[in-house]
């Protein structure tokens, strides 16, 4: 009887588990894989038999490199309608203020997602989440945020949750009511608040569609003092909190995330010391967002030596949104995070897999090639991992593995 389900062979392993050799690397290593989990990881000259005696399905990497899965921690991927017009506009000299006054922005897309059936958001985003997917991506986070009001934002994480199922990637949800204020709400803020805690958080838990709570804590977002109570109130729930925080001015989002052990605060580009500090203490992770810097033309970086200095983990996200990146592409990331964050190409891996996993809570079942997780494996057409980060726009994947199985990469092409 053999060992396993799957076995796969002549493979160059960048495992990135924490410690040892840089990306953890196993250099002529192989995978045993039973009931889709890794059952064992290790040199080939390890093996203790031929792997025709081992393995009922045996894969050939022929040298390749093999990933975790890459997991991509922030995205914004279900909602309706696009906001190309308005990219052209800013670029003729027309505000981002200017375009919102005037019905774009957020309430755009807002409008547009409410107006369109959960049918109409699934069919949309499908080629979105199909492209990630193509690039190696088996685990994604999902936010609401679309909606701001109950019935649209439970109609954004069914649909997210729609995707999981019709697609092979592991989804995790998360509730972002509080991300703007709707046109309703204005000059109400407050009530507003009051609406995200007592009627849309209860509908959201009771639904089971979310697996965290996020808040968009910022000027020209909600103050800490509603951030907080949002927060106090998805912990009464038992969800997990995450944070956008400190994106264009330091509020002392990072200290609040962290006194709330959140499992991430994400852009960061404001964050102070103290913030870091308090985020090293909460092991809350920062999740970077280079497509965001880069299509708002940012300037201030986020303090790299400083989450260095503190070991705080660094986590990086595509961030795909209509408004602010419009890039449904991680491995486009890793190489900004290189260029734009001066990143090594070890840590933006780590960012799209180990502490992504952190990012989401998942650490313990995936992020990494490791026994007893997650058979996600990603196979690359790569001679050393520094290339996944050093191409930008290529994709040099060869084969994407999910749960032990083999993903229809063609199938995937035809939906993209």
């Amino acid at each position: 009887m053999a060992d396993w389900d799957v076995l796969w062979i002549n493979a160059n392993l960048a495992t990135m588990a924490a410690g040892g050799a840089p990306y953890g690397a196993i250099e002529n290593g192989a995978i045993g894989i039973q009931g889709g989990r890794i059952e064992w990881i290790g040199p080939m000259s390890d093996l203790g038999g031929k792997p025709e005696t081992l393995a009922d399905d045996i894969h050939d990497a022929c040298g390749r490199w093999i990933t975790p899965g890459l997991i991509d921690c922030h995205t914004h991927m279900v909602f309706g309608g696009s906001r190309a017009g308005e990219f052209e506009k800013r670029l003729q000299g027309v505000s981002y203020e200017e375009i919102a006054r005037a019905g774009g922005g957020i309430v755009s897309t807002m409008s547009a997602t409410r107006d369109a059936s959960e049918t109409d958001l699934v069919t949309a985003a499908t080629p979105r989440l199909s492209n990630l997917i193509r690039e190696g991506v088996t685990t994604v986070e999902i936010k609401s945020g679309y909606g701001l009001e109950t019935a649209t934002e439970l109609k954004q994480l069914s649909s997210a949750r729609a995707l999981g199922k019709a697609l092979p990637v592991n989804v995790e949800t998360t509730f972002l009511g509080a991300h703007a204020l709707p046109p309703e709400y204005s000059g109400k803020q407050s009530d507003y608040i009051d609406l995200v805690i007592e009627e849309m958080l209860p509908a959201v838990a009771d639904s089971g569609t979310a697996d965290a709570v996020d808040a968009f804590c910022e000027n020209i977002g909600f103050t800490p003092a509603e951030t907080e109570a949002v927060f106090t109130a998805a912990r009464a729930r038992d969800l997990p909190v995450k944070l956008h925080a400190e994106q264009l001015s330091d509020l002392g989002g990072a200290a609040l995330a962290a006194r709330f052990e959140a499992l991430s605060a994400d852009h960061l580009e404001y964050a102070s010391e103290d913030g870091v500090k308090a985020m090293a203490k909460s092991g809350t992770v920062a999740v970077l967002l280079p497509g965001a810097y880069y299509t708002l033309r940012e300037t201030h970086l986020p303090p790299m030596d400083l989450f260095r200095k503190h070991k705080v983990d660094m986590a990086i996200a595509s961030d795909f949104n209509p408004g602010s990146s419009p890039i449904p592409s991680l491995l486009l990331m890793l190489n900004m995070a290189c260029t734009l964050f001066r990143m090594t190409p070890e840590e933006s891996l780590a960012g799209a897999t180990r502490n992504a996993a952190k990012a989401l809570g998942r650490v313990d079942d995936r992020g990494t090639l490791e026994t007893g997780k997650r058979a996600d494996l990603a196979v690359w057409n790569i001679k050393q991992p520094a290339e996944l980060s050093y191409w930008g726009g290529y994709n040099p994947l060869w084969t994407l593995v999910r749960g032990g199985s083999t993903v229809d990469l063609g199938a995937l092409e035809q939906a993209a």
